[in-house]
């Protein structure tokens, strides 16, 4: 299984997103500052994955998210969360 996956950083609330094949591996790694594009944001929140059976179709859905849609999507679907 391949993840996709959204953190949110606590400082600015930016979103950011990513696929992994370990997903707890990647989270830690994100939450150590090992990984360039988020220490600077730190803490992170892990708040949205989904599961792909193969790598491309995580990579896909990893750039659909950094789309306008893909933002969209993301908060139609976390509305919740998002305003509380």
């Amino acid at each position: 299984m391949y993840y996709t996956y959204i953190l949110q950083s606590k400082i600015d609330g930016q979103f950011y997103a990513g696929y992994t094949k370990d997903l707890k591996l990647r989270f830690d790694q994100h939450s150590k500052g090992q990984v360039e594009s988020t220490k600077a944001r730190l803490p992170l929140k892990l708040i949205y994955y989904e599961a792909s059976l193969n790598k491309n179709d995580a990579i896909k859905r990893e750039k659909y998210f950094k789309t306008y849609n893909g933002k969209r999507f993301l908060h139609k679907r976390l509305k919740s969360y998002l305003t509380g």
